[in-house]
């Protein structure tokens, strides 16, 4: 199938005792056993749920995988990733990544004996210099948030099966849609499913999808083990905003080049981070591994102040200031004081990450109303 039929259809089948088009929120916590052992699949809702199930397996179709597992959040999916590792493992993960992952690494598993090391991973080279015999996982995101720098999944996928680690990808911000690291040599891909997938800002999960039988089954069992899964109701949800996935995502990267091209353009911008331009560092492994270039955008004001950007962040209008990213309407945020706060102020600042860089998720309004409140927000400096 092609991405839009798969996005509709793929794991999805009508409600055999109704003929329910649309898979139903089975919302139990338990089943009835005919006998002990004895069961229809289902046993206990932490294990297994039917509307978590379908979402699973359309998850795994739409990252071309073959195993697909739901969270409670995209913290709670990276969490079980990290509990493959055991004291005295080491992790390269880039640079420039979501302040909560910076986080989770160096403030609660670095705690268990496990050792992060963060690099640009712009250049490969500096990925496979850090590979030592304790080194068990390769952590990327790409884009990277906030900075839109691209890293080549290839290239990675390489240095990974050579040393024999797992190579894991955030394809948050980029979706299946526009990109399917499984398909370039990841072993494991993990979403914010809050984001993008669920599309409408109602929901809070995460979610992993993996090829390989075995790690599957390892990750299952953590998933299981602890037991930070998502509930029906939101899988139900996640469900129905899959289905426009591929059309919101072309909105999305339709407007994302409008307005990347407009701030590069208006005299009160210095910098405009954003992979589809030609002169982006990365730009070509991007025009590769990516479909489109989506709708994150980063920028910086002109004369680099924070105190302009937060001006410029009170006064628009249609970007709501909110934390997030990824639903249908555009939203503005600071990362230093807001996505990215519990990263050091000098850790952020060698990534280029200054105090004063707004970060805007372009949602799928009319491109016009956002240009023109994009001006007049402008205006307050």
């Amino acid at each position: 199938m092609k991405f839009g039929t798969k996005a509709i259809h793929a794991g999805i089948k009508p409600d055999p005792s109704t003929g329910a088009i649309m898979t139903p929120i089975f919302q139990t916590s338990t089943y009835v056993q005919k006998s002990p052992g004895d069961h229809k699949g289902f046993e206990y809702s932490r294990t297994q749920n039917p509307t978590r199930q379908v979402l699973e397996r359309n998850l795994a179709a739409l990252e071309n995988g073959n195993h697909g597992l739901c969270f409670g959040s995209g913290m709670a999916a990276i969490d079980c990733i990290l509990k493959l590792l055991k004291p005295g493992d080491e992790v390269i993960s880039t640079n420039d990544l979501y302040g909560g992952t910076y986080r989770i690494f160096t403030k609660v598993f670095s705690k268990y004996g496990i050792k992060f090391h963060f690099v640009n991973m712009e250049d490969s080279t500096q990925v496979e210099s850090l590979i030592n015999k304790n080194t068990k996982l390769i952590w990327a995101e790409t884009p990277t948030n906030p900075m839109m720098n691209i890293i080549d999944i290839r290239a990675l996928g390489k240095i990974s099966k050579k040393y024999g680690v797992l190579l894991g990808v955030d394809n948050t911000f980029a979706t299946p849609f526009l990109q399917n690291p499984l398909d370039d040599g990841a072993d494991i891909v993990m979403h914010s499913v809050t984001k993008y997938l669920a599309g409408h800002s109602d929901v809070v999960m995460g979610a992993i999808v993996v090829k390989e039988d075995k790690l599957a089954e390892e990750l299952a069992f953590m998933q299981n083990s602890c037991g930070a899964v998502p509930g029906p109701q939101d899988c139900f949800l996640v469900l129905r905003g899959i289905k426009t996935l591929h059309l919101r995502m072309e909105r999305h990267s339709q407007n994302g080049k409008t307005i990347a091209a407009y701030l590069k353009n208006h005299p009160k911008v210095d910098k405009v981070y954003w992979p589809g331009f030609e002169d982006h560092p990365n730009h070509s492994i991007a025009r590769r591994q990516m479909r489109d270039f989506g709708g994150m955008i980063s920028f910086t004001l002109i004369n680099n102040r924070l105190e302009d950007a937060i001006k410029v962040l009170e006064k628009f209008k249609v970007f709501v200031l909110a934390e997030s990213l990824g639903g249908v309407e555009s939203l503005c945020g600071h990362p230093a004081s807001m996505t990215h706060a519990s990263i050091p102020r000098e850790e952020r600042e060698k990534v280029g990450l200054s105090d004063s860089l707004i970060r805007l998720s372009v949602g799928i309004e009319d491109a016009e109303d956002l240009k023109k409140d994009i001006s007049k927000a402008l205006e307050a400096v």
